[in-house]
């Protein structure tokens, strides 16, 4: 099911940023204009969009360009974001009527049904752990586990990393 595996890539990213160091957070790696605070905020923040978007019937960029807010300072700061996002995706989970998963939302590059842009948050998500990953290596962090890529089966996640 989409949903529990969307929820595993939040929990393990959530585990991996505890392990980050608050001092790295600023780091913006080579191949992306987004700071590691940043990227880490991003799984949270598009997964969160999801709900939002279904709740409110659209989904703008503008709420997937929302950078860390400057009162979250430390990695658990932004690991607790995640883990209120994960909970709020659940709560949304349990009551989500049927037709929701084929109502379609306006999304801002186009149509998608409910479905649709549950799997896109999944593997946008899951992308990003990826990157964490390969970023948290780079600083010498080794994750709590393993990057759980039996989550990522059957999604369309690019090939690239970046």
């Amino acid at each position: 099911k989409l949903a529990a595996r969307l929820d595993r890539v939040l929990a393990v990213t959530a585990a991996l940023v505890r392990a980050l160091p608050d001092d790295q957070l600023g780091y913006t790696p080579p191949e992306r204009a987004r700071t590691l605070g940043d990227l880490a905020w991003h799984v949270f923040r598009l997964s969160l969009a999801f709900v939002e978007a279904m709740e409110r019937n659209e989904l703008p960029e503008s709420w997937l360009g929302e950078g860390l807010p400057g009162g979250v300072t430390t990695a658990g700061g932004i690991a607790d974001f995640g883990q209120s996002v994960r909970a709020r995706l659940a709560g949304w989970m349990q009551t989500a009527r049927p037709e929701a998963w084929t109502r379609v939302v306006p999304v801002y590059y186009g149509p998608q049904s409910g479905h649709q842009l549950l799997e896109r948050t999944a593997w946008h998500a899951a992308q990003h752990l990826r990157q964490l990953y390969e970023l948290a290596g780079r600083l010498g962090v080794s994750p709590p586990e393993p990057l759980p890529v039996e989550t990522f089966a059957g999604l369309p996640l690019p090939d690239a990393l970046w």
